[in-house]
């Protein structure tokens, strides 16, 4: 499973979050609405600005035959979430690859390529994700459901 990997690469890699756990399942109990890691950002205390804190979610999708509504998935978690990140193989057929890369850019999600095949996966980000506003009222659905996970 690439959830708990692509965590570390949020926190390691691309410096997205703080913290960053594997969620997945039905945890926030609505359809399209879990994502499989979420993530926040927070300003550490050696920092002069200090930006507010930012939810970043990732969906991770390792069946290319899948892509069309992984991609709607993330969409969905930009109610929620200031960045969103959508994994996909590398193996995708490259036409497909292509068409995501340009909507993804459209709609400011971030592009990730897995290798899940490697020990341990790789991580190739295509796309960063743009910062967004979330909708507050979904923000504040949603995180109290991981407060005691990621917040603490």
């Amino acid at each position: 499973m690439l959830y708990e990997p692509f965590a570390d690469f949020l926190v390691n890699g691309v410096e997205e979050c703080t913290k960053a756990i594997a969620l997945g399942g039905n945890s926030f109990g609505t359809k399209w609405g879990t994502p499989d890691v979420i993530g926040i950002l927070r300003a550490r205390e050696s920092h002069i600005y200090k930006p507010t804190m930012e939810v970043v979610s990732a969906e991770i999708k390792t069946d290319s035959s899948q892509l069309v509504v992984a991609f709607g998935q993330a969409c969905a978690y930009t109610q929620f979430s200031h960045r969103v990140y959508l994994v996909i193989p590398i193996e995708s057929p490259k036409e497909d690859v292509d068409r995501l890369t340009s909507l993804c850019q459209i709609f400011g999600i971030g592009l990730v390529l897995a290798n899940a095949s490697a020990t341990p996966p790789v991580f190739n980000a295509v796309l960063r994700a743009a910062r967004h506003e979330p909708d507050a009222y979904y923000v504040n659905q949603n995180l109290p459901k991981v407060e005691s996970k990621l917040l603490h």
